[in-house]
């Protein structure tokens, strides 16, 4: 089956062209904030809330659940220099 690209995706590859590498976290494209670059690499930015409430919806875990899953298999995960990043908002 093929896949469709988002308006996320295409707006990530289009700010840092067609030759520049991204990881993306499948499934969560709705939370992509943006990209950051470290040390010259170019990153796509998550927002962890957003994808923890997906979690508990579509999946239908437990906040609990859904938090220690993105810890243990989306937050920690390094795949590489072009690994995610996972943004944790203040809450004040």
């Amino acid at each position: 089956m093929a896949r469709t690209i988002t308006d996320q995706r295409k707006a990530c590859i289009e700010m840092v062209g067609d030759d520049t590498p991204l990881l993306f976290a499948d499934g969560h494209d709705h939370a992509i904030l943006g990209i950051a670059d470290r040390s010259g690499v170019s990153l796509v930015v998550y927002d962890a809330h957003l994808i923890v409430e997906t979690l508990r919806k579509r999946d239908r875990m437990s906040r609990e659940e859904a938090e220690e899953f993105f810890e243990f298999n989306i937050g920690c995960a390094w795949v590489g220099d072009e690994t995610p990043i996972f943004l944790r908002r203040l809450e004040l």
